[in-house]
């Protein structure tokens, strides 16, 4: 397993160094000890799955606020998808950019999403399944977002014509909030 960090600091793709051989391979995924050992959260207290029967869905820009706040590992395992974190964190240096990285089940890529970002994706082939494990339990009075398309943060999908839930599409500016 490797990390790699991306522009935006404590961001990382966690990616699979499989060992081969005329079986096909095995790698690890995840490991708390090499997660440790850079300084990152490895708490997993749940795990869940987003299936997205169409091309073009759009989910996000999600976070948990405090205390709550939770760090995502999210792997594509079935399809594609375009992923995009956002740095919300106040002082932070890259507080409102964004990154975007592809994950497919080819690839087998992962990202380490640090608390205090936002987090979405838009899928990139029909039927998508995407698997996430979170640092903490899920409490929906903490459940928030910004919008997919807030001018504050200008963020890029590579897909125009998007399918998103209401929720999703009236998060309210993110200067309002």
């Amino acid at each position: 397993m490797k990390f790699r960090e991306l522009e935006l600091r404590g961001a990382y793709v966690v990616e699979v160094e499989p060992v081969e051989d005329e079986r096909g391979f095995f790698g690890r995924s995840w490991c708390e000890k090499e997660a440790l050992d850079i300084g990152l959260e490895s708490r997993i207290v749940q795990c869940s799955i987003s299936f997205n029967k169409t091309m073009g869905t759009l989910r996000g820009m999600h976070f948990q606020a405090r205390p709550h706040e939770e760090v995502k590992i999210v792997r594509c395992t079935r399809g594609a998808i375009y992923d995009v974190l956002l740095d919300l964190r106040k002082g932070s240096p890259t507080h409102g950019r964004w990154t975007a990285i592809e994950l497919t089940e080819s690839n087998r890529h992962g990202v380490y999403v640090p608390r205090g970002f936002a987090h979405g994706f838009q899928t990139l082939e029909h039927n998508t399944e995407v698997y996430y494990m979170m640092s903490e339990f899920y409490y929906r009075e903490l459940a928030g977002g910004v919008r997919w398309d807030d001018p504050a943060f200008g963020i890029t999908w590579p897909i125009k014509s998007s399918i998103i839930s209401s929720r999703d599409a009236n998060f309210p500016d993110y200067r309002q909030s």
